[in-house]
């Protein structure tokens, strides 16, 4: 079976008619082209798209909280931190009372 090419403009109409209409398949089956196909110039074109942003455009900045959100968050974090030992510390303490009631509950 040989292989059918589709010009680039087909295809780019096609992706453009999919991305509007929401239905890929449909519009795959209207055009006589595989679903298949369709969504595998989708693809192709989202990582052409990446490939030709500009490098600037593609910089993520580092987000840097002030003195004040840094010390509210260092103060969540060691709620955090006193809470799960504490429930940590409960867990480990209805294990041992588990153990101590019934024995052989644990490795049944």
């Amino acid at each position: 079976m040989k292989r059918k090419r589709y010009p680039k403009n087909f295809k780019e109409q096609l992706i453009q008619e999919a991305q509007e209409v929401g239905n890929t398949l449909s519009v795959a089956r209207r055009h006589g082209v595989s679903p298949k196909t369709l969504y595998r110039w989708i693809q192709d074109c989202k990582h052409k798209a990446w490939e030709e942003t500009a490098a600037d455009a593609k910089k993520v900045t580092a987000y840097i909280p002030s003195p004040q959100e840094f010390r509210k968050m260092e103060k969540e974090n060691n709620t955090l931190k006193k809470l799960l030992g504490e429930k940590d510390l409960e867990i480990a303490i209805l294990r041992d009372l588990v153990k101590k009631t019934r024995p052989g509950f644990l490795t049944e």
